[in-house]
């Protein structure tokens, strides 16, 4: 018997799917859990909302979190796209759960986020889940650290198979459609989270020179289209090939460094390009006087930056289980099977219950900041 356990099922039946999964994970404890989340992929939402609900019911007195996804992970492996539930337990002992719930209200022109828990001295990390179509997540997220004293979030924003209108949230015993929904917990059982970027830097870092909300303007003094030119010029083709398909910029998140290698960036997505202008647009704002690094992203950079970043984690901690929110451009869109991430946890930290979703946008912390990313993989990890 353990202190967590995990199980994938999948069927057209999606409460019975559920009920199979619950009990399989729930059996392999030595006691009853403290906390349950659970993540559903069907295509019909009313049925999710039920298999949900059947969950909760089995899950007795624990704590639970769920939401709705494209696909799961859970049991060794991962399933996309397809009617499937995973679920994940865990006997916490000593650990405080403190389950919570947000929503938005408008007062005067401001849209306000209600219903955060004040984080305790002992909670050491919140799991947040979001319906990501109404809720600000972004702006959130990115006032999170200082407004809850640099308290690490992970997590996902959940999604339905027939997009908007079809997420469903779960907390507490309750179903939610909108705003998001999570847990903090509080004691020495959790490790710590892991964000993994899969990016490599092309290019030399520059500073930037210009730059207007989310559009770069110059960077080292030359437009910001000039200098993206020029880098393709000099890449190999099959850079160039990965470039055009998606090409990144990387935000040196510490400028008192001499240079700025794999890893020391905050990675986000260029958007769009204006020749004329001489413009880059990002997906996230970047300001006058950073340090950025054009990036790419393929599957075996991806691989070899999970699998480094899985390792100095484990060589610092021994791992017991965790729990894994991975892009749903990652799975079998990025690696030759959706199971890649999964495998990797568990190979690498030797952690035997590991369980997550394929998000539409993954939270953790990265430098010490929490943020919104996009094609991450991110875990919290559990002793």
């Amino acid at each position: 018997m353990a202190r967590f356990g995990d199980a994938l099922t999948t069927g057209a039946d999606l409460v019975n799917a559920a009920e199979r999964a619950a009990l399989a994970a729930l059996s392999r404890l030595d006691g009853p859990a403290d906390l349950v989340c659970f993540f559903i992929c069907g295509a019909d939402t009313e049925e999710v909302s039920l298999a949900g609900a059947r969950v909760m019911e089995l899950a007795g007195g624990a704590a639970t979190l769920g939401c709705s996804a494209n696909g799961v992970i859970g049991g060794g492996r991962s399933v996309e796209g397809q009617g499937s539930v995973s679920v994940w337990c865990a006997r916490l002992t000593g650990v405080e759960i403190t389950p919570f719930r947000l929503d938005t209200v408008v007062e005067g022109e401001r849209l306000t986020v209600v219903g955060m828990r004040e984080p305790g001295p002992r909670d050491r990390a919140a799991i947040l889940l979001v319906n990501p179509y109404e809720f600000p997540a972004r702006e959130f997220v990115r006032e999170s650290t200082r407004a809850f004293g640099g308290l690490p979030l992970v997590g996902g924003m959940a999604d339905g198979m027939l997009g908007e209108g079809s997420v469903r949230l779960f907390c507490d015993g309750s179903v939610a459609e909108n705003g998001a929904v999570g847990v903090l917990i509080g004691g020495e059982g959790v490790l710590g989270t892991l964000v993994s970027q899969g990016c490599r830097p092309i290019g030399p870092a520059m500073t930037v020179t210009g730059a207007r909300d989310n559009v770069v303007e110059e960077l080292a003094g030359v437009p910001a289209y000039t200098r993206l030119e020029e880098l393709l010029e000099e890449l190999p083709d099959d850079d160039r090939e990965l470039a055009v398909h998606g090409l990144h910029i990387g935000i040196a998140m510490n400028e008192y460094v001499d240079h700025h290698e794999q890893g020391d960036f905050l990675i986000r997505s260029l958007t769009s390009a204006d020749p004329e202008a001489g413009t880059l647009s990002a997906d996230d704002a970047i300001e006058v006087g950073q340090t950025v690094r054009f990036q790419l992203r393929d599957a075996g950079t991806a691989d070899e930056d999970l699998d480094r970043r899985l390792t100095d984690f484990g060589d610092r901690h021994p791992v017991g289980a965790g729990l894994l929110f991975s892009c749903n451009g990652r799975g079998a869109a990025l690696f030759p099977h959706a199971d890649h991430d999964v495998l990797a946890v568990r190979r690498v930290l030797g952690a035997e219950a590991v369980a997550g979703f394929f998000a539409a946008g993954e939270i953790g912390p990265v430098g010490g900041v929490n943020h919104l990313h996009a094609f991450t993989a991110c875990l919290l990890a559990f002793s």
